[in-house]
């Protein structure tokens, strides 16, 4: 049993768990606008299942288009992308996963994206 997202107009509208012969039979309708995801694949890395913490899977062959779909991704016939988070973000198209135009201080924080400065700002308590 695999995970298959629901593809209309590029947009992922649905996702199911089901089999491949399922999906094939066309009770859901068009086979063609279902595309197969793969849970524990982020950014065109796969991850063994429910390692903790994840940990890339030597076996690389079972990455399936970039990323997981959810509803509201889009798809572009290669990967599957999260809705942009923030206008001045990019998506990197070798990872599909969306960048901020600073990268995310390493020390500190929490913090949390201020798309008004374009920087990150930190959230962490005050004593």
């Amino acid at each position: 049993m695999g995970s298959y997202a629901k593809v209309e107009n590029g947009l992922v509208t649905q996702v199911i768990k089901a089999d491949q012969e399922f999906i094939d039979s066309g009770v859901l309708g068009d086979p063609a606008l279902w595309v197969q995801t793969s849970y524990n694949t982020r950014g065109k890395v796969y991850y063994i299942p429910n390692s903790e913490p994840p940990e890339p899977d030597p076996d690389q062959s079972k990455m399936l288009r970039a990323n997981y779909a959810g509803i509201g991704y889009s798809w572009d016939g290669t990967g599957f992308a999260a809705p942009q988070p923030f206008p001045s973000w990019t998506l990197n198209k070798a990872t599909y996963l969306w960048e901020a135009p600073v990268p995310m201080p390493t020390t500190g924080g929490p913090y949390v994206w201020d798309e008004a400065t374009l920087s990150w700002v930190s959230v962490a308590p005050t004593a």
